[in-house]
Order: C-alpha cells, then structure tokens, then sequence
C-alpha cells in the first residue's frame, strides 16, 4: 500500500513539524510519509530542522507578493509541485484565501492551540486566562473557508491551573499539540476519518483510540490514588 504523502507549511521553529518528523523517525506514521517543508519567512528556524532530518525544503516569502491571491497561488505551485496527498499547517501564520482552501477541501489540516469553537483565531492563552476558563486546550480540525471552524478531528484538554501565565498554559498545551497532530495524520493515512454531515467520523475504531485526550494534574493523580 503507498504510504500518504505529506507537505507541511510552517512560519517559524515549527515545533509540530519537529513532532511530526519525529513520529515518522519512531516509525509512528508508518502510512505516511513527509516530503517537504514550506515556510513563508526565509529565517524561519523549522527550515534547519526539516533539511537535518533530510526533508525537502522551500520558501515561498508572502513579502514578495502584492496580495493574498498572488500569495496563495505562487503557494498551491510550490505545493502542488511536490503533489502531496496531505497538507498540514504546523505554526503557519497567514490567512488563506478562500479558494486555495477549496483547492485542498478535504485534505487540509490544521492545530489550533484552543478547545474550538473557543477562542478561534490568536492570542487564544491569554483569552482563555482572561475568561477565567478551567479547561483550555488544543484542537486538529480540517479547514475551511471560515477561520478555525472546520470539522474536528482530535481535541487535547488541559486544566488551567491558578497560577498559571501565558508561559505556562501554553507550554501544557503544545505539549498536547505534540500528542493528537501526528494521531490526526496517521489516522488520515490510514483512511479512517470521513466527514459526515459536518462532523468527522473514525472508522473502525480501536478502544486505544481517542478523539479526546485528556491527560490528569499530578494532583489529580494524587488524589484519585
């Protein structure tokens, strides 16, 4: 069976990506396989990391365009040019348009750092302190044309903690992040997500597998001991 292929768009370290390439070295994606690495920003530190581990790189610099449609197509090129099964967005910070999504419908994902629907778009640690949420948290989502609303494939909750900063919920969160983005990817090569009326269904699914990972405090577990 042909492995999926892969190409990851970052912005910057691309933490994800590092999460991703490292699932696919512990043999973790073994029915997919990634096959380039695309920033937007020339410095963008995640470039290093994918060209160590072997990964194709390129750089499509969204400067040196006089718009977001002149932008998005020099983009889908650069993508298309390595005709990838799968398209991640790892850290990428730019807005695409609506018609660059529908090139990809159905084969474009994203990790969003917040339990969607809550707190789309950025900034989304200190919304969910300044809310005074108890639970915050990371979602793997499908894209669409409407800006972190597409079809959920995988959330990871964390508690927020009283003394937590930005600093802090943020680093439990991606550590989350790290987790469901390489479950989210396997299990599209593997072919077991669908789309059904708006929400994703897992086919053939195993007790092992969970749409919602919810890991415990250290007092929590203290606790329930």
């Amino acid at each position: 069976m042909a492995r999926v292929s892969v190409v990851v768009l970052i912005s910057g370290r691309g933490s994800n990506m590092a999460s991703l390439l490292a699932a696919a070295a512990a043999n973790e994606l073994s029915s997919a396989r990634i096959v380039a690495v695309i920033a937007n920003r020339p410095d963008a530190a995640g470039l290093r990391t994918a060209a160590a581990h072997g990964v194709p790189t390129a750089v499509v610099d969204h400067r040196q365009f006089a718009g977001r449609d002149e932008f998005d197509r020099a983009l889908r090129e650069a993508i298309d040019a390595f005709a990838p099964d799968l398209v991640l967005l790892a850290g990428f910070m730019r807005i695409l348009g609506e018609s660059f999504v529908r090139h990809y419908h159905g084969r474009l994902l994203n990790i969003h750092p917040s339990l969607l629907p809550s707190f789309p778009g950025l900034h989304t640690h200190r919304r969910a302190l300044a809310e005074g949420v108890r639970i915050h948290g990371c979602t793997v989502h499908f894209v669409t044309p409407d800006l972190d609303h597409g079809p959920v494939v995988a959330q990871a909750a964390v508690p927020v903690l009283d003394d937590d900063d930005e600093i802090t919920l943020a680093a439990r969160v991606l550590a989350q992040e790290h987790r469901i983005y390489p479950l989210a990817v396997r299990w599209f090569a593997e072919g077991r997500l669908r789309v059904e009326d708006g929400r994703v269904r897992l086919a053939t699914a195993q007790a092992s597998d969970a749409a919602l990972i919810a890991p415990q405090t250290d007092a929590a577990r203290v606790g329930a001991s």
